[in-house]
C-alpha cells in the first residue's frame, strides 16, 4: 500500500537464506522445493519469511489474470523491502520464476526494475550461475534448454508425510483458453527409473504418500527400464511396490488420456486412492469444441463410468470455466446438469479470464464480468451442495486416515481420508505418519470429525503406529 511504513529488515550475518513464495498449482510447489534444495548446495538455508531472506524468489502462475497482477503487487512490496535492506547495509536479491516469468520475460524488469533475475520454468537448474551473473545487472533467461533440468536439479527432500513428484511436464493439447503449452512447452516425460529412484528416496525420508504431478500427468510415456515406453498405469504399478509407501495419487489428468492400463491400476492397486481430479471445463459440447478440449460431454461421462466400474468407491473432482466466449445460458445450464449427473465431491471453478496470446482471447463474443460472476456463483452453489452431500454420506463409515499434522486443540491429530478430506480426531492412539481406521461421526465445513476405530487398539496396530 502506497505510503505505508516498510517492514524493518534486520541486518544479519552468517548463512545466506532464501525464501520461495509459490503461486498456483502443485507443480509449482514441487518446483519451489527443487529450487530451495538446489540452492542449499550453494549455502542457502530456507527462510521462514521474506523479511529474513537474502534472496526472495516468486515462483509464479500465469493461468489466471489476477494471479499475474498479484505478482506485480508483491514485487511492489519487495521493492520497498529491498530499499530498506540497502539502508541497513545489506543486499536483497529478487527473482521471478515460473510461468509469468516464462510468458513476460524482460517486461517484468521493465515494470519492476528492482527485479534482479527472471528465470523461466525450464531453467531452475541454472539458478546458481544466473544469480552470479545477476550481481552485474538484471538477467532474463526464458529459453527452452536442450538438457533435462531434472538431471541437474538437486534431489528433492521429503518435507512431510505427503510428497509431490513431477513425472511429466508440458502440454500438447492447446486448449484455446490456456497458456501452458507456451509457458511449459511440449509434453515431456521423465524416465521411469529416475522417478522410481526419487520416489524411493522420498519414502526413505519419511513420506508415506506420493502425489505424481504433470500438466497432463496421464499422458505420461516415459522410457521404462525394459526399453519400452511406460504408461502412467505401468508406472503406478511399479511405484506401488516400494516398501513403506502407503498411498499414491496423481494430478492433473486429461479425459482423453485415460487408458486401459490406468483403469487396471485403479482396479488392482489398493494404495492408489479412489479420488481423481479429472477436469471437464464445461458440460456443453459446442463450448468444449470451442475450447479444443478434444472430448465431448458423452466421452467424459463414459470415462467416469469406466472408472467407477473399475473402482466402485471412486469420487471425482474437476475444473470448470464459466463464461467462456459465446457461452449461452442454455449451455451454462448443461454444465450445471453435468455437475448433478456426476456428483463431484469438490471442484475448482473460475470465471473465464482472457490470457494474451491464446485463441479464445481474440474472440469478439466475450461475456460481461457481471454475467460471468452470476454464473460462477450459481455453479459454486451447486458444487458446494454436492460436496456437503458427499461428506454427509461419509458419516457412519470407517475410513482409513493418513495422519499428517497436529490439530489446533490439545490431543487432536489431523489426517486425510482417501478422498482428501481433512479428518480431525482426538485420541492418544493417532500417530503422524500412520494410516489408521477412523469412524466418521460428523462433518463441519469441508472437513470430517471422527473417533478411532476399535481395530486400532490391537497390540499389533499400536506397535505399527509407534514404529512408523
Amino acid at each position: 500500500m502506497a505510503g505505508a511504513p516498510a517492514t524493518p529488515v534486520p541486518a544479519r550475518s552468517g548463512t545466506r537464506k532464501v525464501y520461495v513464495k509459490s503461486y498456483g498449482c502443485q507443480m509449482n510447489a514441487y518446483d519451489a522445493q527443487r529450487m530451495a534444495d538446489t540452492l542449499a548446495a550453494e549455502g542457502y538455508a530456507e527462510a521462514a519469511a521474506p523479511e529474513d531472506a537474502d534472496l526472495v524468489i516468486l515462483n509464479t502462475c500465469n493461468i489466471r489474470e489476477k494471479a499475474t497482477e498479484k505478482v506485480y503487487s508483491e514485487l511492489g512490496r519487495l521493492r520497498v523491502m529491498k530499499a530498506e535492506a540497502a539502508r541497513a547495509g545489506r543486499s536483497l536479491t529478487v527473482a521471478v520464476a515460473g510461468c509469468v516469468a516464462q510468458a513476460e520475460g524482460a517486461e517484468i524488469v521493465r515494470r519492476a526494475p528492482s527485479v534482479d533475475l527472471v528465470v523461466g520454468s525450464q531453467n531452475y537448474h541454472r539458478l546458481p550461475a544466473l544469480l552470479a551473473r545477476a550481481k552485474d545487472g538484471a538477467v532474463v533467461d526464458t529459453e527452452f534448454p536442450a538438457e533435462d533440468r531434472f538431471d541437474r536439479l538437486a534431489p528433492v527432500r521429503a518435507r512431510g508425510v505427503s510428497a509431490f513428484l513431477t513425472v511429466q511436464e508440458g502440454c500438447d493439447k492447446f486448449c484455446t483458453f490456456c497458456v501452458v503449452p507456451y509457458t511449459r512447452g511440449a509434453e515431456l516425460s521423465r524416465p521411469a527409473a529416475k522417478i522410481v529412484a526419487e520416489a524411493a528416496a522420498l519414502v526413505a525420508g519419511g513420506a508415506r504418500e506420493i502425489v505424481l504431478l504433470g500438466q497432463n500427468v496421464n499422458a505420461y510415456h516415459g522410457d521404462g527400464p525394459d526399453g519400452r515406453a511406460w504408461t502412467l498405469g505401468r508406472l503406478l504399478e511399479r511405484l506401488a511396490a516400494i516398501p513403506g509407501l502407503a498411498r499414491l495419487r496423481y494430478t492433473t489428468s486429461h479425459p482423453r488420456d485415460v487408458d486401459d492400463s490406468l483403469l487396471a491400476a485403479h482396479r488392482d492397486l489398493d494404495c492408489l486412492m479412489p479420488q481423481l481430479h479429472l477436469p471437464v471445463q464445461s458440460g456443453a459440447d459446442r463450448i468444449l469444441a470451442a475450447m479444443n478440449r478434444k472430448h465431448t460431454r458423452a466421452d467424459y461421462l463414459k470415462i467416469v463410468g469406466k472408472l467407477r466400474a473399475a473402482r466402485p468407491d471412486m469420487a471425482f473432482t474437476s475444473d470448470f470455466i464459466v463464461g467462456f466466449p459465446g457461452e449461452t445460458e442454455a449451455e451454462f445450464r448443461d454444465t450445471l446438469a453435468l455437475v448433478d449427473e456426476v456428483g463431484f465431491c469438490d471442484s475448482f471453478s473460475f470465471k473465464y479470464s482472457p490470457r494474451p496470446g491464446t485463441p479464445a482471447a481474440e474472440r469478439g463474443d466475450q461475456l460481461s464480468e457481471a454475467e460471468k460472476s452470476e454464473r460462477l456463483a450459481r455453479l459454486q452453489q451447486a458444487i458446494v451442495r454436492h460436496q456437503k452431500a458427499f461428506n454427509a454420506s461419509c458419516v457412519g463409515r470407517t475410513l482409513p486416515v493418513l495422519f499428517d499434522k497436529p490439530g489446533r486443540h490439545p490431543g487432536q491429530t489431523v489426517g486425510r481420508s482417501p478422498y482428501l478430506q481433512p479428518v480431525h480426531v482426538t485420541s492418544p492412539l493417532a500417530r503422524i505418519g500412520a494410516v489408521m481406521d477412523v469412524v466418521i461421526t460428523e462433518t463441519s465445513g469441508n472437513g470430517l470429525f471422527g473417533t478411532m476405530a476399535m481395530t486400532n487398539a490391537s497390540p499389533e496396530r499400536i506397535l505399527e503406529t509407534q514404529t512408523t
